[in-house]
């Protein structure tokens, strides 16, 4: 970790916390100034500063990641997307299979914390029951930072296959959204935000077809959520592939606006009585990690 004190003109020296090798670590000022960091390292850590970065505290265990392995081939894992809300409570979320029979497919689920060391318990995002077909992933979580507590807004854009038994060519990838606006209590019924996209339209990279996997939701002063997203199209000459050279994807950012206070919006649905169903017999380093050191 190197930090700035002139907006980024000079950095300071390097200081290296403890365990850290991961990913997708996303630092998270709290309004007294301490930095919290979430990060995935073949579970959920997190570490922190108190004293703006010049020492960095040892890395704590938020929760275990334990994923369904998304099909089709697309690379849509290890990932995690955090927040925080006004009064400077943080919030990690990513997609996990603990409340699914046999880990069968992958729910969104969260985790809060007001200081970077205690954690809560692990919770669902209700998208669908723990019934349904489909496998949800790559989350991108908001908070509306002028809220805080009981009333905190949270906003949750992700990816999802209607099916999760799906292969390379029969997946349908598509982009959802859902909403709290009482800190989780309930949720909003889940919205379809694109249309389903065919894996063959997504670039593909030595790790996979990859869609765009660091999106998130931010919300403005009006109160209403934005997730921002990657859509894709079919591409000019076949599938998007790496031959032949001249071949043109078609993929772009989009966004969508939600009134997360809107009466569409809701309260809805509740997982306070929900409780893990799956527990992995060892658990086994997702493969971005295996080669993270």
């Amino acid at each position: 970790m190197s930090t700035s004190t002139d907006g980024g003109l000079t950095w300071g020296p390097v200081r290296t916390p403890s365990v850290p090798s991961g990913l997708s670590g996303q630092p998270l000022v709290q309004p007294n100034g301490n930095v919290i960091v979430p990060y995935n390292s073949s579970n959920i850590r997190a570490f922190r500063s108190t004293d703006g970065g010049n020492t960095w505290s040892s890395s704590v265990s938020v929760a275990s990641d334990i994923e369904h392995g998304v099909n089709g081939g697309l690379r849509g894992g290890g990932l995690i997307s955090a927040e925080i809300s006004g009064d400077g409570t943080v919030y990690v979320a990513w997609q996990d299979c603990r409340f699914r029979t046999g880990c069968a497919s992958n729910d969104i689920v969260y985790s809060s914390s007001a200081d970077g060391i205690t954690w809560s318990a692990v919770q669902r995002v209700p998208i669908d029951a723990t019934t349904s077909t489909v496998d949800h992933f790559i989350p991108g979580i908001g908070i509306d930072r002028a809220t805080s507590g009981a009333t905190t807004r949270i906003g949750v854009a992700y990816y999802y296959y209607p099916v999760s038994s799906c292969n390379s060519s029969t997946c349908q990838l598509t982009v959802g959204f859902i909403s709290s606006r009482d800190n989780g209590a309930t949720w909003s019924t889940a919205q379809q935000v694109s249309r389903a996209m065919n894996l063959s339209w997504i670039a593909i990279t030595n790790q996979g077809r990859m869609v765009g996997d660091y999106v998130s939701t931010s919300f403005t002063a009006d109160g209403k959520a934005h997730p921002v997203f990657a859509i894709a199209k079919p591409p000019q000459g076949g599938a998007c592939n790496y031959t032949p050279p001249t071949l043109v994807c078609r993929e772009q950012l989009a966004t969508a606006t939600f009134d997360v206070m809107g009466s569409a919006a809701g309260p809805g649905v509740s997982t306070a009585s929900e409780k893990p169903v799956f527990r992995p017999r060892k658990r086994q380093l997702h493969p971005r990690l295996r080669t993270a050191n």
